[in-house]
């Protein structure tokens, strides 16, 4: 089957980790945010979303970009939402960004009310509702480590790999 993830995600939650070890593990490419940028710059795609839909043409995981709403109804996709406490998302930027507490709140801050704005803005949507993804991962109850073999175990279940 020709399966597409979509990813989207809180800001800190590890959803990047998780996506890397779908693509491990079921062998599919993922794309985010820069690699979008770099195929609109250098190839004739008339925006992002077009984009998208070219690269859903074959099995992959594509992070953010509102890709769960561009690729909505396609039989073939399967939309996930990766959230997870803020405090413990505070303490991953921290951890990452080597930031001192106040500046890795601010940053995430910043980072979600940027998502949150741009998802509006392309869908008319809010971002995060439960009502536009198939499953909702929060790395703060299940683990960053456990997501991708929930989401494997499920995907085994029912068949689609």
């Amino acid at each position: 089957m020709n399966l597409v993830l979509t990813i989207s995600r809180r800001f800190g939650t590890g959803a990047g980790v998780i996506a890397e070890e779908l693509s491990r593990r079921l062998d599919i490419p993922v794309y985010d945010k820069a690699y979008i940028e770099h195929e609109l710059e250098d190839e004739n795609y008339a925006d992002e979303a077009e984009v998208i839909r070219e690269l859903a043409s074959h099995p992959c995981i594509i992070l953010g970009r509102c890709a769960s709403e561009i690729l909505k109804g396609q039989g073939n996709v399967f939309n996930i939402y990766v959230c997870a406490d803020k405090e413990d998302r505070i303490q991953r930027i921290m951890k990452k960004k080597d930031l001192p507490y106040e500046e890795a709140r601010a940053v995430l801050d910043e980072n979600d009310r940027a998502r949150a704005d741009y998802y509006y803005r392309h869908t008319g949507k809010v971002w995060g509702d439960v009502n536009n993804y198939h499953m909702i991962l929060d790395t703060s109850q299940l683990g960053i480590g456990n997501c991708a073999n929930i989401l494997i175990k499920y995907f085994e279940r029912v068949e689609i790999i």
